[in-house]
């Protein structure tokens, strides 16, 4: 319990700035892992560009 305080404690600037604005990092946190599969993935491509399109493909934003 004293770890979680303690943990809270350092944090609480980052948690009140989102209960009071509502934004917060998920999305980025939750692309990360797909884009570090992708990486892992194209490693074989020799060519960049062909590296970063699947890449580009996944983070992009479906409705423009």
């Amino acid at each position: 319990m004293r770890q979680l305080a303690v943990t809270v404690d350092c944090w609480w600037p980052e948690i009140e700035a989102c209960v009071d604005t509502g934004h917060s990092n998920a999305k980025s946190e939750g692309i990360d892992p797909v884009i570090k599969l992708i990486a892992r993935t194209t490693h074989s491509y020799r060519d960049p560009a062909n590296q970063r399109l699947p890449t580009r493909c996944v983070t992009a934003r479906r409705i423009r």
